[in-house]
């Protein structure tokens, strides 16, 4: 009998990570979630606050991605590594609810075409922190949270970090390109995080995966998305690809949220899977987790 595998899935608490830990659980992995608040506010992720059975199987741990000594002790033995961290659109959001910034000037510096301090190197900034803690200066109260941290140089620490540590697999969550809806520097953060990860720790297994928009009854808000970017895809579909060339991503097939889940962890089992996995790959790896099952 094969050793019992061991998954740490950063931003396991969210919608997304959430549904990764679940398809971990099915296959009697041993989990791990990390995130700043532990364990889920369940109602935001589901549609009940009550946690569901498999979540009982799950270890919630606290910890700061840009603090590692909150959380390299969590690494040791692990087999793969998932980042699901990331955000949609940059704001200081506690500085809107106070009055001290306006939600049109938060959007103006989301889509700002670049940031000053995400011009450094990333590995660089991590290196050059040093004493007493390791890592990259965390996000103060004042500042806003950039694409450049949180969907870029936090993956790479815990990447560096992972490497560290043998791990065989490191999954990260990136994004389909070309959605028009979202700054240019959410999908080129994210490919940046990927270069840097397969250029600087080829010995440890990249999976760098590209969903689309991704929807769940639990979130009435994303069904109608959903629904306008299926017919979409149909429509590209048949006037030959000319649509996605104007509107990107969202003529791109939705895919359910647990379909890339399943899609997440059949990948990392998988040794010859790694590199970006686009859209047509998720759906594969996911039926054929889906038929592993039905044995």
């Amino acid at each position: 009998m094969s050793a019992t595998k061991r998954i740490v899935v950063f931003g396991g608490n969210g919608f997304l990570g959430s549904r990764i830990c679940r398809a971990a659980v099915a296959r009697n992995w041993d989990v791990t979630s990390v995130s700043r608040s532990g364990r889920p506010n369940w109602l935001s992720i589901t549609s009940s606050p009550t946690p569901p059975n498999w979540s009982h199987s799950v270890s919630w741990e606290r910890g700061d991605i840009f603090r590692p000594t909150q959380w390299t002790s969590l690494l040791y033995g692990a087999d793969y590594v998932v980042h699901s961290l990331g955000i949609l659109l940059e704001a200081d959001y506690k500085g809107v609810i106070s009055g001290r910034e306006s939600p049109i000037s938060g959007l103006a510096r989301a889509f700002s075409a670049s940031k000053g301090a995400g011009a450094a190197n990333p590995l660089e900034r991590v290196r050059e922190q040093g004493a007493p803690e390791p890592g990259l200066e965390p996000p103060s109260s004042e500042a806003q949270l950039t694409y450049e941290m949180m969907n870029r140089d936090s993956a790479i620490l815990l990447a560096k970090e992972a490497a560290k540590e043998g791990v065989k697999a490191f999954g990260f969550v990136s994004a389909a390109a070309g959605a028009p809806v979202l700054p240019s520097r959410y999908v080129t953060t994210k490919r940046e995080a990927e270069a840097v990860v397969a250029r600087e720790f080829p010995e440890m297994r990249g999976v760098f995966f590209r969903p689309p928009f991704m929807y769940d009854r639990s979130r009435g808000a994303t069904m109608g998305v959903a629904a306008v970017a299926t017919v979409g895809s149909v429509v590209d579909g048949l006037t030959g690809g000319k649509l996605g060339g104007l509107l990107g991503s969202m003529v791109t097939k939705p895919l359910k949220a647990d379909v890339v889940a399943d899609a997440v962890v059949e990948a990392l089992a998988d040794e010859s899977v790694k590199g970006p996995v686009e859209v047509p790959q998720l759906e594969q790896l996911a039926e054929r987790a889906w038929r592993k099952t039905m044995l």
